[in-house]
């Protein structure tokens, strides 16, 4: 028994019938090539990167380029087994639904509320880090800046799928401008010796100041939770698959991007910056991209990144709003939430879920305002355990499907993971070292504690939901 077996109206996954321009549970195929293509990039960039590799410079020095050549690497082999199951059956439950259907009706339960947390979290922070960039050309409140970006946000999710995706390409066309720019200006500095920064800079600094390992292979290892919080909302695209407008050829072709958008946007950004700029002499609580135009004697560095940013923040909020609607209605569907998430508007958007999640958002807003460093800190630091858990969803279910598959017990994908299983068992173990890494690290030990107690609600929850619904077949096993 599959979960595309338990839809409310009688319609799963595999319904026929279907409009081609509607996806089988309802939603308008609105985003087209372009957009999807963008979206992907996009999820593969983020604050993570622009702000977060301060610090993790600081702890790995130069070495931190194989980190996320190496994190890189397992996110493409996370990506494929993804798309091996999206070419099996492209839904936009994603994930949820995989995990259902080949791991266990619990499992499913478990990753579609956990990403649904991950999200809700992740635009509480963003929204919230929007409103403190704004402070940078104008001085109002944080919490007018926060409540006039969520709201254009919900807005935007309510309209349409298809003006979702445009705000998304703008929003990552940005980021890579941005990036690429940044990229050039140092391949002119290296090679042209212009600006302040001209007669020092030199390839030599990535083994020069210390090393290439600086402190050691451990330090290094440090820095895994931060690259990988980095590649966060890259399977965002896999959410799109049900409302792609050709999802069998477009989400291909975005999932073998991966590589070359790893390689240029955080490999070769940092190869150049730290050519150009001595790794010592970044601070790690300062943008990496901040400091290296400081050093060139660019002045409008500042401004350009924190414009970037910004984007980069609104654009994981929106991001958020669209997945948690989706994964919200998805349970829904299937029983394992309240059937009121199942409504959509005319123009095939989830409203009350979007809704949902949005008041959430604000809430979390008011609670960072009054209380910025207490419980709320332990909340956010969740987030990264809770999107890693998508991944090792996604991998352990391509790893079913593929044996049942190889069996003849259901029909093959047409876009295999090369490798696998190979490849998808060592992603698994790469998690595996990441959250030892996170243990062993005091500043991120805590997301560790959140772990077992999110687990017990949800534990609960679905007992008390199975107990209630004792026929309902989305608690039945396959």
């Amino acid at each position: 028994m599959t979960s595309a077996q338990v839809d409310d109206k009688g319609q799963g996954p595999h319904a026929t019938g279907v409009d081609a321009t509607t996806s089988a549970e309802g939603y308008q195929r609105a985003l087209g090539a372009r957009q999807i293509q963008m979206i992907a990039i996009g999820g593969a960039i983020g604050t993570g990167l622009f702000l977060g590799a301060g610090k993790a410079i600081a702890k790995a020095g130069p070495s931190l380029i194989l980190a996320y050549a190496i994190a890189g690497l397992v996110i493409f082999f996370i990506m494929r087994a993804l798309g091996e199951l999206l070419m099996y059956r492209p839904v936009s439950g994603s994930f949820s639904e995989y995990a259902r259907e080949f791991i266990g009706p619990f499992a499913g339960f478990v990753t579609g509320w956990t990403y649904w947390l991950f999200w809700v979290v992740t635009g509480i922070t963003e929204v919230t880090a929007a409103a403190q960039y704004m402070t940078f050309w104008f001085d109002i409140p944080q919490w007018v800046s926060a409540l006039i970006f969520t709201i254009i946000l919900y807005g935007v999710n309510l309209i349409s799928v298809k003006l979702f995706g445009e705000l998304e390409f703008w929003f990552s066309m940005v980021k890579v401008t941005a990036i690429v720019g940044m990229i050039l200006i140092c391949a002119g500095i290296l090679t042209l010796g212009f600006s302040d920064a001209g007669d020092t800079a030199s390839v030599t600094h990535l083994w020069a100041d210390g090393g290439f390992f600086p402190h050691g292979i451990k330090g290094t290892l440090m820095t895994l939770q931060i690259v990988m919080f980095a590649f966060l909302a890259v399977e965002l695209v896999g959410v799109t698959a049900g409302e792609s407008k050709d999802p069998k050829t477009v989400l291909p072709k975005a999932i073998n991007t991966v590589p070359w958008r790893i390689a240029v946007f955080y490999v070769g950004a940092l190869i150049m910056i730290l050519s150009v700029v001595p790794w010592t002499e970044f601070s790690p609580d300062v943008s990496p991209f901040v400091e290296a135009f400081k050093k060139m004697g660019l002045g409008v560095g500042a401004g350009i990144v924190n414009f970037v940013v910004l984007t980069a923040a609104l654009s994981s909020c929106n991001s958020g709003m669209y997945s948690t609607g989706r994964m919200l209605r998805d349970l829904a569907l299937n029983g394992q939430g309240p059937k009121f998430f199942t409504k959509l508007t005319r123009s095939g958007t989830p409203l009350v879920g979007t809704t949902f999640s949005a008041a959430l958002m604000l809430v979390g807003v008011w609670i960072n305002y009054q209380w910025p460093g207490d419980a709320f800190t332990y909340v956010v630091s969740f987030a990264t355990i809770s999107g890693m858990w998508a991944w090792i969803m996604i991998l352990i279910s391509q790893l079913r499907y593929r044996r049942l598959a190889d069996r003849g017990e259901l029909p093959q994908s047409t876009f295999r993971a090369p490798g696998a299983p190979y490849t998808s068992v060592f992603a698994l173990a790469f998690i595996g070292v990441v959250i030892v890494m996170m243990g062993i690290d005091k500043d991120t030990r805590i997301s560790l504690y959140c772990a077992p107690l999110w687990a017990l609600i949800l534990g609960v929850s679905y007992l008390v939901l199975k107990a209630r619904n004792p026929g309902n077949k989305a608690f039945a096993g396959r």
